[in-house]
């Protein structure tokens, strides 16, 4: 069924603003509601967003399900469980869940103005980086720091500020040699191009490049953050003292 976009987002449809559908993939450990927390706090703060929220689970936790109901934001909660056979490409059925449901969602054309960035839950996120992808005509690109065993990979670009090649170490010869946190996708491109999907079988690193290589083409990849100089998204992960406690000892909600 397809919605109109005031259905879809209601309060964010008065905006003029382009509206930012971030997509995270979550699952089930004891740093996830930390995690959930840290990152709808910066959420929050960017207007006209609309957080698409995906559990690795067959069902909805009550969890996931109560912190939302509270986080202050337009959200939408879905869910679809990681087979045991996959496990190379985690987050990818969740991902592509996210893009059917903006599919099922709008028509090509009558789409809002739009853009979709995928935000995994451990990452750290500057409030510049969402005004940053916010007009996106295609693909936007920028650095990521911490990871690919650097402090940051990032998008070479030339005298013209266009794309001029990767400053990676990893995996160099990937057709797109980016992380899931350096690029933010134009909606109408998401479904104009039906059958672009994130491959579970894609082997290490190529996650995002088998998404993008039906989408976009190098050329017209659009650095962003003062063309690739600046650093605003890290790779972080939250750590905990050892538990000592059993699950079955704990009575309250961590």
């Amino acid at each position: 069924m397809l919605w109109k976009a005031q259905d879809v987002l209601g309060g964010l449809t008065h905006k003029k603003l382009p509206i930012i559908f971030v997509i995270t993939p979550t699952y089930a450990r004891f740093v996830q509601k930390a995690e959930l927390t840290r990152i709808a706090n910066t959420f929050r703060q960017v207007p006209a967003i609309h957080w698409i929220v995906v559990e690795d689970s067959i069902n909805k936790t009550k969890l996931v399900s109560n912190f939302l109901k509270t986080c202050g934001m337009e959200y939408t909660h879905l869910c679809v469980k990681t087979s045991a056979e996959v496990t190379m490409s985690k987050g990818a059925l969740q991902r592509n869940l996210g893009l059917s449901w903006l599919r099922n969602k709008f028509l090509p054309g009558e789409a809002p103005s739009a853009v979709v960035y995928f935000a995994d839950d451990d990452n750290t996120y500057s409030l510049e980086l969402f005004e940053e992808m916010r007009y996106t005509k295609k693909v936007s690109v920028w650095p990521v720091a911490f990871v690919g065993g650097q402090l940051y990979e990032s998008v070479k670009v030339n005298a013209e500020g266009k794309f001029d090649g990767w400053d990676v170490k990893y995996a160099v010869e990937r057709p797109f040699a980016i992380d899931m946190a350096g690029f933010a996708i134009n909606l109408n491109l998401i479904l104009e191009n039906s059958k672009a999907i994130f491959h579970i079988d894609a082997e290490s690193g190529f996650l995002e490049a088998s998404l993008l290589i039906d989408l976009v083409s190098l050329k017209d990849l659009e650095p962003k953050a003062d063309n690739c100089t600046k650093i605003l998204v890290w790779h972080t992960k939250t750590t905990i003292q050892k538990i000592y406690s059993k699950l079955d000892e704990l009575h309250l909600e961590v």
